[in-house]
C-alpha cells in the first residue's frame, strides 16, 4: 500500500499594523497632493530599517485629498484584518497635524501611552507617520485625519471600552508588522488593563480567564468598577507577575474547574499546547481517598467527567483543595505582598469553592 505524502506544513502569513496602513494612506495622498494622482502602491519606511509595501485601494483628490488601504493581519486572528483604514489630508502653513475621525477612538481613563483626551493614536505609528511624510512637510504643513470605517463597531470586540478607548478602534503597531498569533500582544493588552485599574486608585482587582468567568465574578463582586476585572486567558503566572509589580494589595482570580485544576498544578500558562490535562495529579492531591474513586478521577476523560465523579461521591470539598491550591501557587508568582483569593466555578455558574 503506498503511503499517503504528509501534508506540508505552510508557514504563517505576516501582516501590517494599523500604524502602517495609517501611513501608507497618508503618503499616498501626499503623493497624490504634490502629483494630482495617487498611486497604486506605496513603500513605507518602518521601525529598524525595514520598508513594506503596501496597495491602496483607492483616492480621490479635490480640495482635500483622501486615500483608503485595506488593512492586512495575515494570519493573526485580528478583528481589524481587512478594514478599511483611511486619511483626509489638507495643506497648513506648516507642521504636521494629526487628528482622528469617525472610526478612531479617543482616550479616556488615565493609565495608558496616551493622556485622556488624545486620539487613540500611539506614539510609535506616529512616529514613523511623521518620518515618512518628512520629505512632503519641507514644502507644506500637512493637516491628516485618519479615519475607519465602521471602526466604532469594530472597537466592540476589542478591550477598548474597558481601557477607557471610545468611539472607535486604537491605531497600534510598535514595528508596523503583525505576527500571526502574537503573545507579546495580549501580554500588552494586559498591562494595559493593569495600568487602567492602577491609574484609577484600585487596590484590588479579579483576574478572569475570559469573558463568561468575568461575567460570574462581577456578579459576585459588584462594588468592583468594570476596570477591576481583566481577563488574562492563559497567561496565568505572566498576569500575576505583572500584577504584584504594580503593588495592587489583593488579587482575586475566577476560574471554571478545568483551569482551576491547571492553575493549581502551578502552570504558568494553562493552554492545552503548552500543558495538557493531567487529572492524574487532582487525584495525588486527593488522597486518602477510596482507591477505586481516585483512579476514576485519575482516568477521567475531561475535567468536566472528573468533576461528575466528584459530585456523584459528594467530594466537593475536593475541590477546596484545588482552590487553596490555585491560592498557593498564584502567591509563588507574587511573594508576599498582595493578598490572593480564589473562587472556582461550575459549568453552569454555581460557585463550587472559594479560598
Amino acid at each position: 500500500m503506498t503511503k499517503e505524502p504528509e501534508p506540508i506544513s505552510q508557514p504563517l502569513k505576516s501582516g501590517f499594523s494599523t500604524g502602517a496602513a495609517m501611513t501608507a494612506a497618508a503618503v499616498a495622498a501626499a503623493m497624490g497632493l504634490k502629483n494630482q494622482k495617487i498611486p497604486c502602491e506605496v513603500v513605507i519606511d518602518l521601525p529598524k530599517g525595514r520598508k513594506l509595501t503596501i496597495p491602496i485601494l483607492e483616492g480621490t483628490i479635490q480640495k482635500s485629498v483622501q486615500t483608503v488601504v485595506v488593512k492586512e493581519a495575515g494570519d493573526d486572528p485580528d478583528v481589524t484584518n481587512q478594514a478599511r483604514i483611511g486619511v483626509r489630508l489638507e495643506e497648513r502653513d506648516s507642521g504636521l497635524t494629526l487628528v482622528g475621525g469617525l472610526g478612531v477612538g479617543k482616550v479616556t481613563k488615565p493609565g495608558l501611552v496616551l493622556p485622556p483626551g488624545e486620539w487613540a493614536i500611539n506614539p510609535k505609528p506616529r512616529q514613523y507617520l511623521a518620518q515618512n511624510l518628512e520629505p512632503y512637510l519641507r514644502e507644506t504643513g500637512l493637516l491628516v485625519q485618519v479615519f475607519i470605517q465602521n471602526g466604532e463597531k469594530l472597537a466592540l470586540k476589542t478591550l477598548n471600552p474597558r481601557l477607557g478607548i471610545v468611539g472607535g478602534l486604537s491605531v497600534l503597531g510598535t514595528t508596523g508588522l503583525v505576527k500571526p498569533f502574537s503573545h507579546a500582544a495580549y501580554l500588552a493588552t494586559i498591562d494595559s488593563a493593569l495600568n487602567v485599574a492602577k491609574a484609577m486608585g484600585l487596590e484590588e482587582i479579579i483576574l478572569t480567564t475570559g469573558g463568561r468567568s468575568e461575567e460570574l465574578a462581577r456578579s459576585l463582586r459588584p462594588d468592583l468598577p468594570p476596570e477591576g476585572f481583566i481577563q488574562i486567558a492563559d497567561y496565568f503566572a505572566a498576569a500575576l507577575i505583572k500584577a504584584a509589580k504594580k503593588r495592587f494589595l489583593t488579587i482575586g482570580l475566577a476560574v471554571f474547574f478545568g483551569k482551576a485544576v491547571k492553575q493549581a498544578a502551578g502552570y504558568r500558562s494553562t493552554h492545552a499546547h503548552h500543558n495538557e490535562m493531567d487529572l492524574s495529579l487532582l487525584a495525588a492531591w486527593l488522597k486518602p481517598l477510596n482507591p477505586k474513586v481516585l483512579n476514576q478521577i485519575a482516568q477521567a476523560p475531561t475535567a468536566l467527567a472528573a468533576l461528575a465523579v466528584i459530585k456523584e461521591e459528594r467530594l466537593i470539598g475536593a475541590v477546596e483543595i484545588v482552590a487553596q491550591r490555585i491560592v498557593a501557587k498564584a502567591q509563588a508568582f507574587t511573594g508576599p505582598l498582595p493578598k490572593i483569593w480564589a473562587t472556582i466555578f461550575d459549568f453552569d455558574g454555581t460557585i463550587l469553592a472559594q479560598a
